[in-house]
């Protein structure tokens, strides 16, 4: 578990990517969090939000060489990566909430032992993955099935595929943190 203040610093130091991301400027170093308790190459998701709603998310399942390199290079990511919007403006800056999750370990699952709002969920099949973050399910009020399939059309597969078809199916926590709270 992050400490209050650890998670002060991941906020601040991922704003500040955000904002230097934008502008095309360098990112800030990042912040050195001292026996915080989590594994330094723990993976990061970093989630923007606009009034309107995702304005961009983008992590990794594997972590650079400390937290808060991760943090702060998949916030500039998220502001200008994420192939789904146009890269954020200067302008839009101010008004985006940041969510950071740091995801615990990884194992392959069973879909029936899936649990919506505690699992983050990636499928798997041939070439093609899908990931969903464990708050995604609470927020969009999905039972497991709704998640399991919404992973798959999220990894472009027939949204039935985790019932029969050649699937593999993996499961992780998230520790999610966020630097303003929603409506």
């Amino acid at each position: 578990m992050i400490d209050a203040a650890g998670r002060s610093q991941l906020l601040a130091a991922a704003r500040e990517a955000v904002s230097a991301a934008s502008r095309g400027l360098p990112l800030p170093e990042p912040p050195v969090l001292d026996g915080c308790g989590v594994d330094p190459g723990a993976g990061v998701f970093v989630t923007l939000s606009s009034p309107d709603g995702l304005r961009g998310c983008i992590g990794l399942f594997k972590g650079l060489r400390s937290l808060g390199e991760t943090v702060v290079r998949m916030a500039a990511a998220a502001a200008t990566e994420d192939p789904r919007f146009p890269p954020v403006k200067p302008s839009e800056v101010d008004g985006l909430s940041i969510d950071i999750s740091v995801l615990g370990p990884m194992t392959e699952s069973e879909p029936g032992l899936v649990v919506p709002g505690v699992h983050g969920v990636l499928v798997r099949s041939g070439s093609r993955s899908g990931t969903l973050l464990p708050q995604v399910a609470t927020e969009q009020g999905w039972s497991r099935e709704e998640l399991l399939s919404h992973a798959c059309l999220k990894a472009g597969l027939p949204p039935g595929l985790w019932r029969s078809g050649p699937l593999q199916v993996f499961t992780y926590t998230a520790e999610v943190f966020g630097d303003r709270q929603k409506g």
